[in-house]
């Protein structure tokens, strides 16, 4: 039986269409999916996403602990709040999952906290692997499944969400730089986001989510599914887990080698060794966007053709609502140019071969 949010009877009252995700019952839209996509784009709209898994790793070794957990280095938070994305690693660095981590205490004071969210069907998984890593640790993991998590985006979201907030958390948020939380009597309200657009990530104790729900919408911001979000991430470039990059794939596979802090050669974080041996042969193959400027749609696993250098496939695709052109992520051989052929049932289809993102604040970004 599937796990239900705080918010699952309001989005049925509200008309949402429920779907199983990753072992949740989720709205995956409320009528039109495109509608949806395009308030986002245009306006604002509101996504549930409590079903993501939030962890907060405390005690004397905390930052040592993540340092050696994850590709990215949280000795780089140096601001209280602020966030970093970060690929977390097997010793093959291979990509467990993608997470965002937050630093929830004053910087380099003893004890830091932290503030963990990693995707929701990599739960268990991503547990046990945390929960192994900590034991030469003197850390504690604290699961936080009492707090809900609403995501409210576009270029209106955070104009809207202020004017159902206290002057107080207003004021919060207007100190709020990108990519930074602040915590407030028991929520927690962060500038970032899965869409291209700003807007805030917040985290509401579950007997108030209901309330700030309603009042969300009260103000104008649309209820949105996950049929908009996976559209908007991708037009924005944003992986999705299991789809984009998994435990097959390395960080410089999959267009992440920016979340891998190489400096300094003494942090020894999991996976590097692997990570330095793959960057020193030549990494085989890289991710990229493609762009199909005739009808149809590309689609997750149709195979790309790359004359002169072999094949790869497409990891995640579907039409763009806001480009009217079918978009995709691609894992193709690393010598991989302008241009590519895709198989579409059995015809090959010349693509274009873009640097993702497509779309950045709603404006098209690349040429």
């Amino acid at each position: 039986m599937a796990k239900k949010t705080a918010l699952y009877d309001l989005h049925q009252s509200m008309g949402a269409k429920m779907v199983d995700f990753g072992g949740w019952d989720m709205p995956i839209n409320y009528g039109s999916q495109i509608e949806e996509h395009n308030k986002v784009r245009q306006a604002s709209g509101m996504f549930d996403v409590s079903h993501m898994t939030i962890v907060d790793v405390t005690g004397a070794d905390a930052a040592d602990y993540l340092r050696r957990l994850l590709a990215n280095d949280v000795a780089r938070l140096t601001v209280k709040g602020k966030a970093m994305y970060s690929g977390m690693l097997n010793d093959n660095g291979h990509v467990i999952d993608d997470l965002i981590v937050y630093l929830m205490s004053e910087p380099h004071v003893s004890g830091e906290w932290f503030r963990v969210v990693v995707n929701c069907a990599t739960r268990d998984k991503d547990l046990r692997w945390m929960a192994e890593q900590a034991a030469r640790f003197d850390v504690a993991l604290t699961e936080r499944p009492e707090l809900a998590m609403v995501a409210v985006q576009g270029p209106e979201a955070i104009a809207l969400t202020k004017t159902v907030l206290s002057e107080f958390r207003q004021r919060l948020i207007d100190g709020l730089d990108v990519f930074q939380g602040c915590e407030s009597e028991g929520w927690f309200i962060a500038r970032t986001g899965y869409t291209g657009e700003d807007g805030l990530e917040i985290m509401v104790p579950d007997d108030e989510v209901v309330a700030f729900w309603q009042a969300l919408a009260d103000a104008g911001v649309s209820p949105c599914g996950l049929g908009a979000r996976d559209t908007l991430r991708l037009e924005a470039g944003m992986n999705l887990y299991g789809s984009d990059m998994d435990e097959t794939v390395t960080p410089l596979q999959s267009a992440m080698g920016w979340t891998i802090a190489w400096e300094p050669e003494t942090r020894q974080f999991i996976g590097r060794e692997a990570l330095e041996a793959q960057k020193a042969a030549g990494v085989p193959n890289k991710l990229v966007g493609l762009v199909l400027e005739q009808r149809g749609i590309l689609r997750g696993h149709q195979k790309v053709i790359v004359e002169g250098l072999g094949e790869g496939e497409i990891t995640s695709g579907s039409f763009s609502p806001t480009l009217n052109v079918s978009i995709a992520l691609a894992r193709v051989p690393a010598g991989t140019g302008a241009e590519a052929m895709v198989d579409m049932r059995g015809k090959q289809v010349p693509v274009k071969v873009v640097r993702p993102p497509f779309v950045r604040h709603g404006k098209k970004v690349f040429s």
